[in-house]
Order: structure tokens, then C-alpha cells, then sequence
């Protein structure tokens, strides 16, 4: 069975509804006796953000020029949200975060075997909810809620920090800007929150091509 690693931040936008669309592609290709692991990896679309986060409105307001801008952002967004069958509540969030700590739990339930589900509980509780995933209390909830208890425990000491840290810089030396990005196999195929079925036809392709290495090797 081949891995697919998707490189992503749980503040991404387009990585939630990337997510929405990687399922609907692994169905299609699961229909086809086509099977794959999914692992997600780190990136920071922030690295210079303080711990504990900064306003939201102020600091999508700097970052764009306007807070006008930034709610036009917002709409596009939603749209496309609606599209992929996900909700974002942009008017719940309060705060961008810093997202080191969530990465380190993302980690840690992928060493649990409940990875996908924490970091589906991360987008919902972030883009609907509109909770602060920098904070370790919050955190700990959203993790235990998905099957992966003592996360406070963990994010008290420094366990998966340097892993995460190395991950994230890792991408950025191999050319990586932006997330999601999708790898099968460790070959980057390519960037952006695609149709289920175009996903699913690069999926498709890409292990085609992998396979016939493999065969001629």
C-alpha cells in the first residue's frame, strides 16, 4: 500500500476543504481495489507567530491591507467550503495561533493510529468552532474528543517539538510554499485544494507510473 503525505497547517483554509476533497478522491479510488495510507505533515504558514497567537482581525487587517480584504478572502473561502461540503464559521475566530503545539499532538496520534480523526477535530473546532488551537488546554479537549487522551501531559514537556520543527523546515528547503501539498511515495505531486476527481486522477497516475519503475527496477 502506497503512503500519500499531505503537508498542511491546521489553520490552512484550504487544507480543510482539501481534506474534504481527499476523501471523496480515495473513494473513487478505493472503488477501484486502489488503497492508501494518508499521513499529515507539518508546515507553519506563520513560523514568526508568536506563541500564544495574535487577534485575528488585526492581524488579517496587517497582513492584507484592510480588513475589508481580509472578510473578501473570507467569502471566497466560505464558497468554496460550501462547494466541498465543509462550514467555516470565520465569525466565531478570534485569534490565529501559533501552530507548533498543534502539530505536536497531530503527531502524536499518528503514533496512536488516530491521526485522521484529531486532525478532522482540529479543522472543525478552529474554522467552525472558532477555538484557539494554540492553547494546550483547548488542545487537550479536542484531542481527547477524538480518541488521543493526555495531550496536556505532553504538551508540558517538549516531546515532537524538534520533530515538527525539522519537518516543517524540511518542506520549505524542498521547495515547498504552500499547503496543501500532496506526496505519494516521498514524489511531490502537487499543491492546492483540487477536485475529488482530479485528486483522484493524479493519485490514479502517479502510482501508475510508480508501479512501472518498480516493475522495470
Amino acid at each position: 500500500m502506497r503512503n500519500i503525505d499531505v503537508i498542511s497547517d491546521a489553520i490552512c483554509p484550504w487544507c480543510w476543504i482539501g481534506k474534504a476533497h481527499l476523501e471523496a478522491a480515495l473513494a473513487e479510488l478505493a472503488a477501484e481495489g486502489l488503497d492508501f495510507t494518508v499521513r499529515w505533515r507539518p508546515f507553519q504558514l506563520n513560523p514568526d507567530m508568536p506563541e500564544h497567537g495574535v487577534e485575528r482581525a488585526e492581524y488579517r487587517a496587517r497582513k492584507f491591507g484592510s480588513l475589508e480584504r481580509s472578510r473578501e478572502l473570507d467569502a471566497n473561502v466560505t464558497d468554496a467550503g460550501h462547494a466541498a461540503g465543509v462550514e467555516f464559521r470565520f465569525d466565531r475566530m478570534l485569534r490565529t495561533p501559533n501552530t507548533v503545539a498543534a502539530h505536536r499532538v497531530i503527531r502524536a496520534a499518528e503514533d496512536a493510529g488516530v491521526q485522521y480523526a484529531v486532525m478532522d477535530a482540529l479543522f472543525r473546532a478552529y474554522f467552525h468552532d472558532g477555538r484557539d488551537i494554540g492553547d494546550a488546554a483547548t488542545l487537550d479537549g479536542i484531542a481527547a474528543g477524538a480518541g488521543l487522551p493526555g495531550m496536556a501531559a505532553m504538551l508540558a514537556g517538549e516531546a515532537h517539538r524538534d520533530a515538527v520543527l525539522a519537518e516543517d523546515m524540511a518542506a520549505r528547503r524542498g521547495g515547498i510554499s504552500g499547503v496543501p501539498s500532496f506526496l505519494m511515495d516521498r514524489h511531490l505531486l502537487f499543491s492546492g485544494a483540487m477536485p475529488g476527481p482530479r485528486m483522484a486522477a493524479a493519485f490514479r497516475q502517479a502510482d501508475g507510473v510508480l508501479s512501472a519503475r518498480e516493475a522495470a527496477a
